[in-house]
Formats: structure tokens, C-alpha cells, sequence
């Protein structure tokens, strides 16, 4: 039986990151549609069709560029998510500021009182509280 199976998974892509999203994402939304609503239900069933099409294809190239397609989407959203914490953790000692004029940020350290900032980007002076 092992022996069979190997045969079948034999130039199969198998699973990957995208793969695993779209499970927890199908397994969400089965969740949900117990709560109410049968269209959860449809978009779990698709989702999983999908990810099962993706996981027996022998089309391993394109599968391979929809996982590099996703993992570049995952790690936009989890560098936001780090430097939202980096920031968070600043807080306590420094104020963060932005450049009127270009959008910099600029890390002041707080209780020096009314300070002029200069932006190391486009050189621009303001005047802020710290």
C-alpha cells in the first residue's frame, strides 16, 4: 500500500506554505459556516478543491511560482506587523516623528522639551515637543 502510494505521489508538487494558508483558511470558514451562513460552506469547499488541485498537480514549476507569489505577500504583511512592534517597544523612550516635508521617520528621545529636529533625508528643520 506504501508502495502504491509513492507511485501515485511520484511528480507531484505536494505541500508548501500556500498550501497550508489555504487549509486554515477552508478550516475558518467551515467554522463560520456553523454559525450561519452556507455561502462559508461553498468557499470552504472551493478553497479546498483548490488547495487538494494544487497539492496533486505535475505542474510543479507553476506551483512553485504561486508559493513564491504568496510567501512575498506573507512576509509584506509580517514586516509590517515587526515594525509596528519595534515601535511599540520604542514608546517608552522615544518619540517617532515624521518629516513634514518628506515623510521621514525621525526617533527623538523624549523629555528634552522643545527641541528643533532636522530630517538626515532631505534636510529639512522643524520644531516639535519631545
Amino acid at each position: 500500500m506504501r508502495e502504491k502510494l509513492q507511485r501515485f505521489m511520484w511528480g507531484r508538487y505536494g505541500t508548501d506554505r500556500f498550501n497550508q494558508f489555504l487549509m486554515f483558511s477552508a478550516i475558518v470558514c467551515l467554522l463560520v459556516s456553523f454559525v450561519g451562513g452556507g455561502i462559508f460552506y461553498l468557499l470552504a469547499t472551493a478553497v479546498m478543491v483548490y488547495a487538494y488541485f494544487r497539492m496533486f498537480s505535475r505542474n510543479v514549476s507553476k506551483r512553485s511560482l504561486e508559493n513564491q507569489w504568496y510567501l512575498k505577500r506573507e512576509m509584506k504583511v509580517r514586516s509590517f506587523f515587526i515594525k509596528k512592534k519595534k515601535e511599540l517597544g520604542q514608546r517608552k523612550n522615544y518619540h517617532i516623528y515624521k518629516c513634514p516635508n518628506c515623510r521621514q521617520k525621525i526617533r527623538v528621545p523624549k523629555g528634552k522639551g522643545r527641541i528643533a529636529i532636522t530630517c538626515r533625508k532631505c534636510g529639512n528643520e522643524f520644531i516639535k515637543k519631545s
